[in-house]
Order: C-alpha cells, then structure tokens, then sequence
C-alpha cells in the first residue's frame, strides 16, 4: 500500500527544497491544475452546472489588494503561484506533514482528497471574504463545482506524484 512518508526519510523530516523537489511540484501541479480547469471550464459547463472563473477570484483578491488585477495577472496568480506553488507546498511542507503525525500512515488517496477539500475551504471560505467576495460565493453553483475541482485538484496532485516517486512514499 502507498502511505505518505518522504521517500523514506524519518517522520519528521521534511522533503528537501531541492530541484527534484521542485520539478515534483512544478509537474504535479500542472497536472492538477489542468484536471481542475479542465471540470472547472469544459466538463462541468457541459453536463449543465458552473462555470469555474478561477482567474477571476485572484484578480478579485489581487485588486482588493491594491495590486495590478488584469487578466493576465489573474491567470498568472491562478496558474502558476498557487497551481504549481502554493498548493504543492502546502501539501508537501504543511498538510502531509501534519496527517503523518496525527493520523500515521495511510494510503495516499484519502489524505489528498481531504487536502482538496481544504484547498476548497481556504479558496471558497477565505480567499473570497479577503477579495470582498461573499462567504462561499453564498452557496451558488459555483461553490458547489468549485469543491469538486478542489478536491480533484488534491487527488491528481498526489496521484501524480505518486507516479514521479515510481511507488516510493512520499
């Protein structure tokens, strides 16, 4: 069975900041971001629900912050800092680390699909209220398929670098 672990280092060892470290989540996050879009903006329109804008939630967040929030700064936010950043670093550096601890070893897929739903919390919840958005888009279609490509996003991600690993823990 595939736990989380870091390519068997100790416990509470973190993954080293190094290249392969980044390639893991540069090509993870792009996998996953592309399934995230890919429901968000084809899949999801096309069976009748929402349409996910999420390039529009970061120039939102990025004009409430007084920062250029054009479309290409919105894409730029939404693709790269947080779709091959932030969010493999929070799983990496932040989440992983604290499931391992608190609930031990487990077989990757159900940690990453309560990452997603975390990503979706943090998105959704927080990062709209920080944008002058309402609390969870008040509970709209788009909340709804939101949480199901944050919760994708967190599967492809590890499913990914599960692949990379070539079954190793990660």
């Amino acid at each position: 069975m595939n736990t989380i672990s870091f390519g068997g280092k100790s416990r509470s060892a973190l993954p080293a900041l190094d290249f392969n470290t980044l390639g893991l989540m540069f090509i993870s996050g792009f996998f996953a971001t592309i399934a995230f879009d890919l429901w968000g903006q084809i899949v999801s329109p096309a069976l009748g629900f929402a349409n996910l804008s999420p390039h529009g939630l970061a120039r939102s967040l990025l004009a409430s912050l007084g920062l250029p929030s054009n479309d290409f700064a919105g894409y730029f936010m939404h693709f790269y800092v947080v779709g091959l950043i932030g969010y493999p670093v929070g799983w990496l550096f932040i989440f992983a680390p604290i499931w391992q601890r608190v609930v031990g070893d487990t077989h990757w897929l159900l940690p990453a699909a309560v990452y997603g739903f975390g990503l979706w919390v943090f998105a959704i919840g927080g990062i709209t209220a920080i944008a002058g958005l309402p609390l969870f888009l008040n509970f709209t279609g788009i909340t709804w398929v939101a949480l199901v490509g944050h919760v994708l996003y967190g599967i492809v991600m590890v499913a990914v670098m599960q692949l990379i690993k070539g079954r190793q823990r990660i």
